[in-house]
């Protein structure tokens, strides 16, 4: 099975057994470098597939949450490379893995090692908010050769036609953000969200995840009518920094 295969299959997966499908973003080496690896097999144990943030020095789709995260990430000497280094030397993790990354570090890495070392270290795939779809094409043809995925986003905003170009782009799952703004919002998700999901479900044969603003067990239970998972950042990052146990806090929102 090729790696962006597992996202997809992990995905189906939760469906098919009745729940949906959970995935939980962190930002790696927070709060602590020296416990991230075994953080993030915490929560794969409990997660479908885990998101895990390359930390950026200007994180444009993120709130303050995980703006802090990056910055103290950062602060600590957590790069790629390291991250990288971390999951080869971690072994199975016991979850996908997809590492969300601007597109500064991914340029300085370069594509084909970087592909290359994903392999090597049992990640997935790619989020790249700031990477355009007419301007991925050597990302995408090069994670193409190694069966990784590239996950695309799609928002509210995104245009009709438009969409069915990024959905049949993406592989893995297609990312659906719910709001009109970054990440970390606390506000009730829009009304037309189940129809904007019902929308983009009938446009693709690979799973669609919902993200943005998740953190409640009723958002969870609203949005998996309508999506097949939803992806959780902001509020479990905010138990990771208040000391909370991280496990916990996404079983409940299983309901």
């Amino acid at each position: 099975m090729k790696p962006h295969e597992r996202v997809s299959a992990a995905l189906n997966g939760a469906v098919a057994a009745g729940r949906v499908g959970l995935v939980p973003y962190l930002t790696a080496g927070y709060p602590n470098k020296d416990t991230f690896i075994d953080t993030v097999k915490k929560i794969a144990a409990v997660a479908d597939v885990v998101e895990i943030g390359v930390p950026f020095s200007d994180p444009m789709a993120d709130g303050v949450t995980i703006q802090r995260s990056s910055r103290i990430a950062l602060e600590q000497g957590v790069s790629l490379r390291w991250i990288l280094a971390e999951f080869a030397a971690a072994g199975s993790i016991g979850a996908p893995i997809v590492l969300m990354s601007y597109l500064n570090p991914l340029l300085v890495y370069g594509y084909a090692a970087l592909a290359e070392d994903c392999v090597k270290a049992g990640i997935c795939g790619f989020i790249v908010p700031d990477l355009p779809l007419e301007e991925g094409d050597d990302f995408r043809a090069t994670l193409d050769e190694h069966g990784l995925a590239l996950i695309q986003l799609v928002t509210p905003a995104t245009p009709d036609d438009r969409m069915v170009r990024l959905c049949a782009a993406s592989k893995g799952f297609v990312y659906a953000v719910t709001i009109r703004g970054i990440t970390g919002g606390k506000s009730e998700l829009p009304a037309e969200v189940p129809a904007y999901l019902d929308r983009i479900k009938a446009l693709v044969d690979i799973p669609v995840c919902a993200g943005f603003g998740v953190r409640q067990a009723a958002q969870v239970e609203s949005l998996g009518k309508h999506a097949d998972g939803v992806i959780v950042g902001s509020a479990l990052v905010e138990q990771l920094q208040a000391g909370n146990d991280p496990v916990k806090f996404l079983e409940s929102l299983r309901g």
